[in-house]
């Protein structure tokens, strides 16, 4: 699989993807061939780009993926930015499924994809739970210590 590319919409780019969001909000997306003819979308495709666009709108990075698409170790550890060796060490313990081909593992971008909501579910409610204790305990409420020397 070949390295992520990543693609920043500039500010034209926005707008015109808010307006084909508006407009698509408002009727059915039709197919229209080089001949002229129209077709209407199918209403699963038809939702799945009114949610892409939403997505885009929202400033939310979109990734089309094949379902059987495979990763390498470093291409799956690339993808939840740790290191090979952490991934291998999850791997064995079975956090993420994996299949050998050959002497090598590989990766679904499902299965990677699954662990990484997961993971980053799991930090965001840590992240609350501590949020919430220190708020009770009136952490946020002190006042700085002041380092200045007087």
């Amino acid at each position: 699989m070949p390295p992520q590319e990543q693609i920043a919409l500039s500010e034209s780019d926005q707008r015109q993807v808010l307006e084909l969001y508006q407009k698509i909000q408002r009727s059915r997306a039709k197919l229209v061939g080089p001949d002229g003819r129209t077709q209407n979308l199918p209403a699963s495709l038809y939702e799945f780009l009114v949610k892409l666009i939403a997505d885009l709108c929202e400033g939310q990075s979109v990734a089309i993926v094949q379902n059987d698409a495979q990763l390498t170790t470093v291409e799956a550890a690339r993808m939840l930015g740790v290191s090979r060796q952490f991934l291998i060490g999850q791997l064995e313990k079975g956090e993420i499924p994996f299949h050998m081909v050959g002497t090598h593992r590989r990766l679904y971008v499902r299965d990677v994809l699954v662990y990484k909501m997961q993971r980053d579910c799991n930090r965001h409610r840590i992240l609350d739970e501590l949020t919430r204790a220190e708020a009770e305990e009136g952490l946020y409420d002190r006042e700085p210590p002041d380092d200045r020397a007087d």
